[in-house]
C-alpha cells in the first residue's frame, strides 16, 4: 500500500538574539532535524449499480474476478445490490479503485451489459 510522506525541518536549537545594528559572530546555520510523518492514503470505495439487463451469475463472476469475493461472498453482494440498488463491491486506495471500475466496464463492454460501477471516498 502506498503511504504518503511529509518531510518538513524542525529547528532544534534557537537563533542568536541581536540587538538591533548588532552583527553575529560565527555561524548562523541553527540545528536542524529532519522529521518525516507517514500517514495512510485516502481510501475510496468502489459501489457497483444495479441495471435491469445485467444477468446475477454475471455480477458474481465480476465480483469474484476483479474483486477476489469468494463465490459466498460475491452472492451476497449481488444481492444487495439486487435489492437496495448498489452494493458496495471494496474499499482501495484512489488508484487501485478507479483501475477496478475500468476493468468491470470493460469485462461489461465485452458482454454488452450496462452494468456500471462508481467510486465514493470512503
Amino acid at each position: 500500500m502506498l503511504h504518503a510522506h511529509v518531510t518538513w525541518h524542525v529547528l532544534t536549537t534557537p537563533l542568536p538574539r541581536l540587538a538591533e545594528g548588532e552583527l553575529p559572530d560565527g555561524d548562523l546555520s541553527p540545528g536542524l532535524e529532519e522529521v518525516t510523518e507517514v500517514s495512510e492514503p485516502p481510501l475510496f470505495m468502489v459501489i457497483m449499480h444495479n441495471d435491469h439487463y445485467t444477468t446475477m451469475e454475471f455480477v458474481v463472476g465480476v465480483l469474484e474476478s476483479v474483486f477476489m469475493k469468494t463465490p459466498s461472498e460475491a452472492t451476497q453482494i449481488m444481492l444487495a445490490i439486487h435489492r437496495r440498488g448498489q452494493g458496495l463491491c471494496g474499499t482501495f486506495t484512489r488508484e487501485v479503485a478507479e483501475t477496478k471500475v475500468e476493468r468491470v466496464h470493460a469485462l461489461a463492454r465485452r458482454s454488452e451489459f450496462p452494468l456500471r460501477c462508481s467510486v465514493e471516498q470512503a
